[in-house]
C-alpha cells in the first residue's frame, strides 16, 4: 500500500483508496498492514481502503476453526487470522480482497452500523462480479460464502469465501475469489468446516479469464454495491 493508491469516492464522505498489490504478499505482512490501516482509519488519519492481493500457499484459521479440520498440518504454513469463520486456503490464482471501511458511514447498499448488511453487500459484490462472466453465484442459508451449482449433477461448490472482522466499527479481512488456484491445495483442510461440498474456481467453470479482467469486474461491481467512483 503506497501513497499512489488510486482514489475512488463513496457518497459524500472521505474517498476510498483502491490498491492492487503486485506479486505475492506474505500473510503476516498483510495482517500487520491491515491492523495499521484500520487504526489510522479509526483515527481519521487515513482513507478507507480496498486492497487486492495474492498470497503464497497457506492456510488460515478463523475464530471458529477446529483443529481436526486441518487435515494436513505440514503441507503449508498456517496462521491465526483473527477473522470470523473457520479454515481457509489462500494461494496464487486466488484474488483476496481486504476491505477496510468505516462502518459508521453508509456505503451505497451497505447501511451504517449494520454488520449483517455489510456481509450481504460483500456477497452481492462477488455475485455481481461472477455474473459479468456468466457464472451464477448464489448464497446458501447457513453456509458462508458464494456457491455455484453444476447444472448436470446439481452438486454445489464454493467459489468465493468471506471472512471479516469488525473492530470498533472498522472492517478488515474480506473476501477471496477463486480465479485459477490449484484446487488440490484445498485438500489439506475442511474448507470453512463444510466437508459435504466441494470447491471450484472461475477457470474450473470453463471461463478462462485473466486476473486483470477479474480485477476490472471487481472494481465495476464495487461501484454498483458500495458506491460509484
Amino acid at each position: 500500500m503506497t501513497e499512489n493508491d488510486e482514489i475512488i469516492t463513496s457518497d459524500a464522505f472521505l474517498p476510498i483508496a483502491w490498491h492492487i498489490e503486485e506479486g505475492l504478499t506474505d500473510y503476516p505482512t498483510a495482517l500487520a498492514a491491515m491492523q495499521e490501516r484500520t487504526a489510522a482509519i479509526r483515527a481519521g488519519t487515513a482513507s478507507e481502503l480496498v486492497w487486492l492481493v495474492e498470497h503464497p500457499p497457506l492456510y488460515t484459521a478463523g475464530t471458529s476453526a477446529k483443529q481436526e479440520d486441518l487435515q494436513d498440518p505440514g503441507r503449508f504454513p498456517t496462521f491465526e487470522a483473527g477473522r470470523g469463520g473457520q479454515w481457509t486456503y489462500h494461494g496464487p490464482g486466488q484474488r483476496t480482497a481486504y476491505v477496510m471501511l468505516d462502518l459508521t458511514r453508509p456505503h451505497a447498499l451497505a447501511k451504517p452500523r449494520d454488520v449483517r448488511c455489510f456481509v450481504w453487500a460483500l456477497e452481492e459484490w462477488l455475485i455481481r462480479t461472477l455474473g459479468r462472466f456468466n457464472i451464477k453465484g448464489e448464497r446458501r442459508e447457513g453456509r458462508v460464502g458464494i456457491w455455484v451449482v453444476d447444472p448436470a449433477t446439481r452438486s454445489e461448490s464454493k467459489i468465493g469465501a468471506i471472512g471479516v472482522r469488525v473492530s470498533r466499527w472498522v472492517s478488515w479481512h474480506g473476501v477471496a475469489l477463486n480465479v485459477e488456484p490449484n484446487l488440490a491445495h484445498f485438500g489439506g483442510i475442511v474448507p470453512c468446516g463444510i466437508a459435504e461440498h466441494g470447491v471450484t474456481s472461475i477457470h474450473a467453470q470453463g471461463v478462462l479469464v485473466t486476473m486483470e479482467e477479474v480485477d476490472s469486474a471487481l472494481r465495476a461491481c464495487w461501484n454498483e454495491v458500495f458506491g460509484t467512483a
